[in-house]
């Protein structure tokens, strides 16, 4: 984890309330209430931000502190864990990069190195998950989904085993909808149909439409649970 951030202009840093509440083993929304308690009372400042959530839900309110502030605020918290505060200031502070003279070859030639070595880190990353995403992009539909059968054919599994599979475990549901869970998780988008009956009247049909994102989820199910989508194999 690396929450230090550097402030404009300045060699100053600071840490988060996330990273506090990790430190010290509590919940975040409680260090966030404590640091709010300790502002209105004039010993500490913050600065407050926002949080991507995964999974694109409702942003996290995030406060940012100095060093000085995180000491106060760890000492009202849970005093034992100071030490350990210490030591990550230490590992903070020594991340901040310092600023690099132009007059000096060997600081250039060692600032240009790393930088080249990242960049050949990023190509790599990139060319491994090409695949992946060559494979995603050219089996979903123009909405960004496709169906479960059509993952299975392309992976190379049986449809009917997989489909039994997902239900056995709760991943599709008996009316052919995704579980709600999987559907968070982005794995899956719901789509519904009306249809006419004529002793029922108006039904809803329900199919699972697996995301790019989903596409890899089956991949990992299917490794998982080999054996389990082997003994539906050979039962069909």
């Amino acid at each position: 984890m690396n929450n230090i951030i550097p402030l404009a202009g300045s060699c100053a840093v600071t840490m988060t309330s996330r990273e506090i509440a990790d430190l010290v083993e509590s919940r975040h929304d409680n260090v966030r209430v404590t640091i709010e308690r300790l502002a209105e009372k004039g010993l500490v400042s913050f600065t407050a931000t926002q949080e991507p959530t995964p999974g694109g839900g409702k942003a996290t309110s995030v406060y940012l502190v100095n060093k000085r502030d995180s000491y106060v605020i760890v000492a009202q918290l849970s005093p034992q864990f100071t030490a350990r505060l210490v030591d990550r200031w230490q590992e903070l502070e020594q991340q901040v990069v310092a600023p690099i003279s132009l007059d000096d070859p060997v600081a250039l030639r060692a600032a240009l190195l790393g930088y080249t070595e990242k960049v050949l880190a990023l190509e790599t990353t990139v060319k491994a998950q090409a695949p992946k995403v060559e494979f995603a992009d050219a089996l979903l539909n123009a909405d960004g989904t496709t169906l479960v059968r059509d993952v299975a054919k392309t992976i190379g599994v049986g449809v009917r085993p997989l489909e039994r599979a997902l239900r056995e475990k709760g991943v599709i549901l008996a009316n052919n909808a995704p579980a709600a869970q999987y559907v968070s998780k982005g794995y899956f988008k719901e789509e519904t149909h009306p249809f006419e009956t004529k002793t029922r009247g108006t039904q809803i049909s329900h199919t699972a439409r697996v995301t790019g994102k989903g596409i890899e989820f089956i991949r990992r199910f299917v490794r998982r649970h080999a054996g389990l989508l082997g003994r539906q194999a050979g039962a069909a």
